[in-house]
């Protein structure tokens, strides 16, 4: 795994405590939620007691938290009310990146943050605004000031304890701590103080909670509020809706409302929420070109509660007039919507059916010919209607009342695809899975035979329905639809990687299309196409905004504007272990990544337009190498949103994240057939960190299939196969490496490994 950039913007320091400094910890938490009284003689003649203190200030000071990037709450601040119309100041690593933030007032009022008003990163502030009026805020004072040895008080949510208070003396007043003014604070500052506000005795703010001293517990920073006051007076105003990149939908693609919340995720678009139109309708429209008649257009839907409804929309106006074909309470509807209420909607036709399947993934389509319009499901024809109320239109997806739901694979054309898997092989899969053995994992025998009927991904579906059907056969039907998963991903990347010859891999692989095999390893749902499009268009979009005959340099900067600017790709520092940045799609839908992975898609932007970038794999650090005018190169740091580095800057990467001596071989171009190995690499790095054998075996299967002679791997997935008593499997790794005997390998363990996998018991 490649390690963190150290983030200067994340300013609380974990530490290392001894049991009595761990005791010290916890006496100080305890004494964050009790008052301190200030010491007699402490206070002017206009100070006020703690307690009264106390009482003015809490009601201005606000829990920050923003969300993850599965929707729970991630990370947790502090902040404080600066204007009465729901302005707020907190520190800028409070908000995460990319993040929805959501702000919680003293009285318990919950506010999602819809713009974020300016930002300052070097002196790590921020300012945020939420819609309410009558907030009670904070008065400013002047942080120049303050003196040392001033009494002051410190607000905040230290380790989640929240509306907290400490009070303390400035210790000092530090002109350069980490290049800025700084006020040091004889207070213990924990996670979660953050951007909580530093008052005098006056109830007066001074600072903003930033830092935590390395070196001493009782001991911490705060950024000045002088800092803060220029962002009030010259703000730099961002609205959410260009601060989420986080599943966002394509704008390209998508007409998208800002009544619920409609995102994207490996390949699906999800819907939650209640729309502001009657009945809690919302809809988002295709920017497709819809075809002359006739046409269709189709997606499968799969809705979270069986009460709801959602589905396909067309002869759509942009406004209330369409018409919908969409699961309703159990049911199949076919609707015009000739308005925005209920008396103007018409139910053209409603029945149950046997090929509508609650709680599954079903495929809706319509036919649209002159005089008539089809509806089907999951390819079976629902209704036939001849209403020709509208006639022209748009199409899209639309939600009603409190639905969440799911779409996937949305199509218009003269003719789309099923999607459908065949009732006849259906029927067989579940026959031929009917008596799965419960007491061990799915052999390769079994499937070999699920890949010899279904010859194609869509047979995770079927494996899960029978899992439901049959509850003690579950977790190995489950297991059963993750082999064959895995195992046809590791097939299409030996086929993508075969050596024809004695030669290299071929070097017009897609590595887009590579990176993308390795998240379906894991998501037996991903629509690898419709992401392999999005690169196309993404492409298309950037060869728009090139001058015409443009340079490599001039390539390179426009490049740069559109990834890192525009589209607002950065390195994941907030969530830097997940597995998430190491699949490409959920690094196309969030917008960030490790430097990998962001690499790959900064490579093959480059590729569509005809700019040459190599991909430099810096023990620690992946990079890239752009290949300028005149013979000039220039390395460049995707992760940090396209910082441009010289040699100097590489070696200094390399020693601070590993320690070793330079050596000029780390230029050396990284193969295609590398980079995947690499990002396997990632992925089983995070398998084994939080000892997950069975994703640690899909990821070697996958390594060893683009790399079929390494040893090393061989013997790890030998390992792995022991854990997970899959003994012959294991024994035909470990038989291969005693019968090629490479160099390097200790034979007398490889033999040890040997006896326990042939004296196990060995049975698929």
């Amino acid at each position: 795994m490649h390690t963190p950039h150290r983030n200067t913007a994340h300013r609380e320091i974990r530490m290392r405590l001894s049991p009595d400094a761990k005791r010290a910890m916890c006496a100080i938490a305890i004494g964050f939620c009790s008052l301190v009284r200030v010491a007699k003689g402490a206070a002017d003649d206009a100070a006020v007691s703690v307690e009264q203190l106390v009482e003015r200030v809490k009601p201005s000071v606000v829990v920050v938290t923003f969300s993850g990037r599965d929707g729970t709450q991630q990370g947790l601040g502090s902040g404080f009310i600066v204007r009465s119309d729901g302005l707020i100041a907190t520190n800028l690593h409070v908000l995460g990146e990319a993040r929805p933030i959501t702000v919680r007032t003293h009285d318990g009022k919950k506010f999602p943050v819809v713009e974020v008003y300016a930002t300052d990163r070097t002196h790590d502030l921020a300012l945020i605004r939420v819609e309410a009026e009558g907030l009670p805020a904070l008065e400013l004072g002047d942080s120049d000031t303050l003196k040392q040895g001033q009494s002051v008080v410190a607000f905040g949510n230290p380790l989640g304890l929240e509306h907290s208070v400490v009070q303390g003396v400035v210790s000092g007043l530090r002109e350069d701590v980490d290049g800025r003014p700084m006020i040091q604070l004889a207070i213990p500052i924990e996670r979660g103080n953050s951007g909580g506000p530093l008052v005098d005795l006056q109830g007066r703010v001074h600072g903003l909670l930033t830092l935590k001293s390395q070196v001493a517990e009782n001991l911490g920073y705060a950024a000045t509020v002088n800092d803060l006051k220029p962002l009030m007076e010259k703000p730099n105003p961002v609205p959410m809706s260009r601060w989420l990149t986080i599943g966002t939908l394509n704008a390209r693609l998508w007409d998208v409302p800002d009544d619920v919340h409609w995102r994207q995720r490996a390949g699906q678009i999800l819907v939650e929420g209640r729309g502001r139109g009657f009945g809690g309708r919302s809809f988002v429209l295709s920017k497709r070109d819809v075809p002359d008649r006739p046409f269709e257009v189709a997606v499968t839907v799969r809705l979270d509660q069986q009460d709801g409804a959602a589905g396909l929309i067309f002869h759509a106006d942009g406004g209330d007039r369409h018409y919908g074909f969409y699961p309703s309470s159990g049911k199949l509807r076919f609707s015009r919507f000739d308005g925005p209420d209920v008396y103007s909607w018409q139910v053209l036709a409603e029945k149950s059916s046997d090929d509508y399947r609650e709680q599954d993934w079903n495929r809706l389509k319509v036919r649209i010919d002159d005089g008539v319009i089809q509806c089907f499901c999951n390819d079976s024809l629902i209704f036939e209607s001849t209403d020709q109320q509208f006639n022209e239109g748009r199409v899209g997806l639309a939600k009603f009342r409190h639905t969440a739901a799911h779409f996937k694979q949305f199509e218009v054309g003269r003719k789309v695809s099923s999607r459908v898997l065949p009732a006849d092989t259906r029927e067989a899969l579940e026959q031929l899975v009917a008596d799965i053995p419960t007491d061990r994992a799915p052999g390769g025998t079994l499937v070999e035979q699920v890949l010899a009927r279904t010859k194609s991904q869509s047979s995770g579906s079927v494996l899960r329905d029978r899992a439901q059907q049959l509850e003690q056969q579950a977790a190995r039907l489950r297991e059963l639809a993750q082999a064959v998963q895995a195992e046809s991903v590791a097939r299409q990347l030996a086929e993508l990687f075969k050596r024809p010859e004695a030669g290299q891999p071929a070097a017009d692989v897609d590595l887009v299309h590579a990176a993308l095999l390795l998240a379906a390893i894991d998501n037996d749902e991903l629509e690898i196409d419709a992401y392999r499009q999005q690169a196309d268009e993404m492409a298309d979009e950037l060869r728009s905004l090139l001058p015409e005959e443009a340079n490599a340099s001039q390539k390179r900067e426009t490049l740069h504007k559109f990834l890192f600017d525009e589209l607002g790709y950065h390195g994941s520092r907030t969530n830097y272990n997940s597995a998430s940045n190491s699949y490409l799609n959920e690094v196309i839908d969030d917008r960030e990544g490790l430097p990998i992975t962001l690499s790959v898609l900064y490579m093959e932007l480059a590729r569509r337009i005809d700019l040459t970038v190599d991909g430099i794999g810096l023990p620690g650090h992946f990079v890239v190498r752009v290949h300028l005018e005149d013979g000039a190169q220039q390395l460049v740091d995707v992760f940090g949103r396209g910082r441009l580095m010289t040699l100097d800057d590489a070696k200094q990467s390399v020693q601070s994240y590993t320690g070793r001596p330079w050596s000029d071989d780390y230029l050396t171009p990284y193969s295609k057939p590398q980079i995947i190995v690499r990002m396997l690499r990632n992925l089983l790095g995070v398998a084994n960190s939080v000892e997950d054998p069975e994703s640690a075996l899909r990821y070697v299967n996958a390594l060893l299939a683009v790399e079929p002679d390494s040893a090393t791997d061989r013997l790890f997935r030998a390992v792995l196969c022991y854990n997970t008593n899959r003994l012959q499997q294991g024994l035909a790794d470990v038989e291969w490496v005693l019968e090629q005997n490479p160099p390097g390998i200790d034979r007398r363990r490889v033999e040890q490994l040997h006896d326990l996998l042939r004296n196990g018991e060995i049975s698929e």
